[in-house]
């Protein structure tokens, strides 16, 4: 595995998700115990969009967003950096395209809609990829994301057990890439967490050209759901 120190966060994602793109649903569905899936309909749920509306579901992996919101009668274009979650997406019946969050291949004003999970932590520069993602969306058109919180309180200390020792454990029983991931979950939740808490996030959003930016933090400050409107 690359050194992270000394690529991009881009690179080093690729190279992070490609060996489980076969299985990321599945583990990731499990490892989260659950939660990862009510994080995503919490967001979809959000979103408010019409029957029919167009929607781009960027770093969409292989497709568990992309298939919630085709469910809502919206119309979907999945986008991933990786090859190999892009054509796993394709198997589930997405419609698919190779492209990375901070240099999508849509002109301005496309979509009704942006939808992200999991992106802003594998990207070189969060504010200018939030201004990338908003250039997408139409004048009054709607951008969600789902993404890990770290819990405060009582949970903390559970939460870090988890993540630095049992994640790490269970990645290594799974294998294929897993353990690197497990490893390196835990470490970043916490940087981002600390560098972006929601308030601070909320006030990017608004800078990148969005209003009425709302949060949702789940389980117990495990999950971290976001919405906003393009002005």
């Amino acid at each position: 595995m690359m050194d992270d120190a000394k690529v991009s966060p881009p690179a080093f994602a690729s190279e992070l998700f490609a060996p489980i793109a076969p299985t990321y649903e599945r583990w990731a569905h499990l490892l989260s115990m659950g939660q990862d899936g009510r994080w995503r309909r919490a967001m979809v749920d959000g979103l408010g969009l019409s029957p029919g509306s167009r929607v781009l579901d960027v770093a969409a992996g292989t497709g568990s967003i992309t298939r919630l919101i085709e469910s809502r009668d919206l119309d979907v274009v999945s986008a991933d950096q990786s090859l190999q979650m892009t054509r796993m997406a394709k198997r589930r019946g997405a419609l698919a395209v190779l492209a990375a969050g901070e240099r999508l291949p849509f002109s301005d004003g496309t979509f009704d809609g942006v939808t992200f999970g999991y992106l802003l932590r594998y990207v070189d520069d969060v504010s200018r990829c939030l201004e990338e993602l908003v250039r997408t969306v139409r004048p009054g058109g709607v951008v969600g994301m789902v993404e890990f919180g770290r819990p405060n309180g009582p949970s903390f200390p559970a939460w870090w057990l988890y993540t630095r020792t049992l994640l790490p454990a269970a990645g290594a029983v799974i294998g294929s890439g897993w353990w690197e991931v497990g490893r390196f979950l835990g470490p970043s939740i916490t940087a981002f967490a600390e560098r972006y808490p929601p308030a601070r996030l909320a006030a990017l959003w608004e800078a990148a050209g969005m209003e009425e930016v709302r949060f949702r933090q789940m389980s117990l400050g495990g999950g971290l759901v976001m919405w906003g409107w393009r002005k």
